[in-house]
Parts: C-alpha cells; structure tokens; sequence
C-alpha cells in the first residue's frame, strides 16, 4: 500500500463511533478495518433493542454484505478482533454507560465519530431535542473527559441550514435559544408541544433540521478544547466505488425509489426533472469524514472546521439526466420476486402525484393484496402506498426546492491531501458521472435491498418478459372494455367510436 498520511493518522489510535449500526456508521466500520489495518481499539456504541443484546446486534452488524470484500481473505475473528460494542445510548443521561465502560473510553479513545441522530421528519421535538441536541451535548461532555483524544468528528446535514437557498460552510446563529427550548420540551405535554411546534420551529422546516442546526452549535461550546470538524452530507445515496458500487442499506431517496419500481409497486415519482437535487455517495462521506477529521487534528484547530459533503455545486444532478434511462436500468436487471412489470414515471407535482397513485398504486394494491389474504400471505402493498403518501406531505419542500451548498473548504481539504490520499480517500464528485452511478445503483437496491443475487438474473430476465406480456394484455383488455362501454352508453358502433381508444390512452397516459 502507497503511504498514506490520513492512514498513518488513524493508525494506533482508539475510535469511538456513535450510530455504528447504521447507514453512515456501518460504512465508516468497514472503511477504517480495511484501509487501516494498524487501528486500535474501535468502540461501537450500542443501545439494546428488539430483545437483542449488544452482542447479539455486534453480530448482526458482521454479517453485514459490506463486509464479504474483507472477510474473502480474512477470517470473522481476525477482521473484528479490535471491534468492542459498548452499550449505551446518546437519549440517556451519561449516554445509558456503565462507569466502567465509561471509564474505558475516557481513559482511550482517540478519535470519536458521532454519527448518532434520528433522521425522522415527523419525529416530536420532544423525540429530536433528546437525541439530536442533548444526545450531542453528551457526547460533547464524555469528550471533555477524554485524556487522550484528538480530534471529534460530529456528522450534521447539509438541510440543518435549509432554510437558506445558498448556504455557506460556516455555523450560522441560532435559531432560539436551546436552554429555552429544552425546558419547553419539558414542560409541556405531548398534545401542546405539538400544537406550539410550528411557531417553535420558526424559519425550520422539521424537528430534525432545528435540533441538527443547534447540534452544531454544542461542538462549536468546545472548539477551544480540541479540535472539532463537523461534516454536513446532503442526501446520502449508495456507494460509488467502496467497498462495492452500488452497496447499500438506506431505503431512503433514490435508492428506495429504485427498489420499489424494481417490484413494480412504485410507478410513479414526484420529481421537479430540471431541478439540481444534491445526491452524495455514501463512500464519499466516509472519504470526507476521514480527511476531516485528520485535518482538523494535524492543524490543532482552535475553531470549529465546517466542510459541506454535497454535489450541487460540484457536479450537479436533475432527473432530466436519467430519465431516459431509468427504466432500461430496471429491464436490465428485473427482480425474480417482482409482482408487476416495473414502469417508472416522472411527475410535476405531489398533488399530480397522488391523482395518478390511486389509480396506479391504490387500485391495483387493493387487488393484490386481496390475493394475499386469499393465499394466506400478509398483505403490505396498501400499508406501502398509505406510509408514501403520508411522507410525501413531509418531504414535499424537499423535493421541490433547489439548494446551492457551497463547497470551498471541501475543495480545499481536498488539495490539501498528499496526491495519495486525493486516491484513497477522493473527496473529487466531479469525476462521478450519473448515468453510470444509478446503473450500479439500481443493481445495489437488487442486491442488497431486495435481496436478489445476481445468479438469479436470467431467470428473472424470462419472468421480466413474462410480465410484459401480461402487461401489455391487461392493457389491451383494459382498452377494449372502455371501448366497448362507451360504445354501448353512447349508441355508436363499435367501427364510429373507436376514437375513444386513443382519446383514452392519452388521458391515461397524464396520469
């Protein structure tokens, strides 16, 4: 291996990850085991859940695909032998630690990632001021006791600054005050807080952006006692090149999307097609929560270090790009398990949107779930559609609103790096070209999403065409029918009303 100055960094040093279990998390895990190979003690910070020990959730987390790359010349032991679980969560006061487990990280780490937070736009602020600001406060105090650490690495959002159409990659003012809005949270019951929310929320659009945004601001109450950098991703979607392009576990965004239209299920996306959506790789986070975090600590940062993980202003992205596409990509590696030929469609408006879904997802769902009860299955497709509906009315300014995240100090950790690291740890977007990355993307929501090998592809390729047939019958029968009813209500014939074919697929086509 080339040297590495990010590498020789991290190596021998103790790491504390908050969130390890999830999409960011698990990602950075697997990058520090296999491109660090001197690490130290990694702790994994884990809360009981589900009956599950955090043995038992540190053994899930290794059996996690990302891993199969390592695990192909190394055994489970080996590649996990420095890894430790740590029970705890960041809702609880002294984060649910033992004294002794607290103790042990006080006295050893190093480096700390928080990555922690719940990422639920409808979530109560109740919910969100716990994890997202005081859960950040916590982890800020265990930092201040920690004897030995260098550097702590706070994973925010580029959207806690969503209220600004241009946002810069400085920590703006706060929004309120957060000791007053703690003892709000507190001092209310669960009916009032949510009637006060809104004016709570002021210019935020959610809970999640408010309680991120003052996050921010608990890492900067301690920039003067070691060095801090936050990162803000902007949309986190599937890898690009590591460990697998493609590799995800986010059904969030695009990714989800490309796993329900791959079911034929979702048929429909309300999507602005011209407007610049900020999708970033999830390697590319990890790329920059590294380099961040090494930066920050080899220059003894006495102020917060701010760095946006975001394309918009780098290699911008719209729909119009793919959609042409979007639907080869489907054909080109169909799902054996699919219930429907898969059809993708664009539309202008969440309103459109859910015109067309009664009559595309609804209707149909109503029927296939009707077969599954017979059958003696569960029946989850009116569940699906009703959770997409009720999202879309949260999600709506997201997905209808243009933001331009300045990226400068971005670029410049990026010239910063030695020209190895600038290989290793790329922090370069505008080398990614779109249509390629939702090729590998579509493939990454077929195997790691909907759990299909790609063994199985040819005979997913006949079923595919199978359904096309069906498809395409049911269409025709569909046709005929109306055809045939209009003839009977108007008292035409079938030859003089046969207009009402094209008439009727055009307006079915808007739909």
């Amino acid at each position: 291996m080339a040297s590495s100055d990010i590498v020789t960094f991290y190596s021998g040093k103790n790491i504390l990850i908050t969130g390890g279990s999830g999409f960011v998390g698990i990602c950075l895990l697997e990058r520090i085991l296999r491109t660090i190979p001197n690490h130290g003690t990694i702790y994994l910070l884990l809360r009981p859940k589900r009956g599950k020990e955090i043995a038992e959730r540190l053994e899930d987390i290794k059996k996690n695909k990302i891993f199969e790359r390592l695990l192909k010349d190394k055994s489970d032991e080996d590649v996990f032998a420095k890894v430790k679980a740590i029970a705890g969560d960041v809702a609880e006061d002294n984060l649910g630690m033992s004294i002794d487990d607290r103790r042990s990280i006080t006295d050893n780490v190093n480096v700390i990632f928080h990555s922690a937070a719940t990422l639920d736009f409808g979530d109560t602020l109740k919910t969100t001021v716990n994890i997202n600001l005081l859960g950040t406060r916590r982890m800020a105090e265990l930092a201040k006791e920690c004897s030995k650490l260098k550097v702590l690495i706070h994973i925010s959002s580029a959207y806690v600054n969503s209220y600004r159409l241009d946002a810069e990659e400085v920590i703006y003012d706060r929004p309120c005050d957060p000791e007053e809005l703690i003892a709000t949270v507190k001092k209310l019951s669960d009916e009032e807080l949510e009637e006060k929310t809104p004016a709570l929320l002021g210019d935020h659009p959610n809970t999640y952006t408010i309680t991120k945004h003052l996050a921010e601001h608990e890492i900067k109450n301690v920039e003067g006692l070691f060095p801090c950098t936050i990162v803000r991703p902007s949309m986190i979607v599937g890898a690009w090149k590591e460990p697998v392009p493609g590799w995800t576990i986010s059904k969030n965004g695009p990714q989800g999307f490309l796993m329900g239209a791959a079911k034929g299920v979702i048929r429909r996306l309300p999507v602005g097609k011209h407007l610049v959506y900020d999708y970033i790789p999830v390697d590319m986070v990890i790329n920059n929560l590294l380099a961040a975090g090494f930066s920050a600590a080899s220059r003894q940062s006495k102020s917060v270090e701010v760095y946006h993980c975001t394309s918009s202003t780098r290699n911008p992205f719209s729909w119009s790009l793919i959609e042409d596409k979007i639907n080869d990509y489907l054909h080109e590696y169909p799902l054996k398990s699919a219930v429907w030929y898969p059809y993708l469609k664009f539309l202008p408006s969440v309103t459109w949107y859910k015109i067309s879904a009664f009559f595309v997802h609804f209707l149909p769902a109503i029927i296939l779930d009707a077969v599954t009860r017979v059958g003696g299955g569960r029946p989850i497709l009116m569940k699906l559609h009703r959770n997409v509906n009720t999202s879309l009315d949260r999600l709506e300014k997201f997905i209808f609103t243009e933001w331009r995240f300045d990226s400068k100090n971005t670029l410049e950790l990026h010239n910063r790096l030695s020209k190895n690291d600038q290989e290793m740890f790329a922090l370069d977007i505008t080398q990614l070209t779109w249509l390629d990355y939702f090729k590998d993307l579509a493939v990454g929501a077929r195997v790691y999403l909907n759990k299909e090998p790609l063994e199985n592809l040819p005979a997913a390729k006949i079923k595919d065409n199978v359904l096309m047939i069906m498809h395409l019958t049911l269409q025709t029968l569909l046709f005929s029918l109306i055809w045939y009813m209009f003839a009977c209500v108007s008292g035409m014939s079938m030859s003089s009303s046969v207009f009402i074919v094209p008439v009727a697929y055009f307006l079915f086509s808007l739909l």
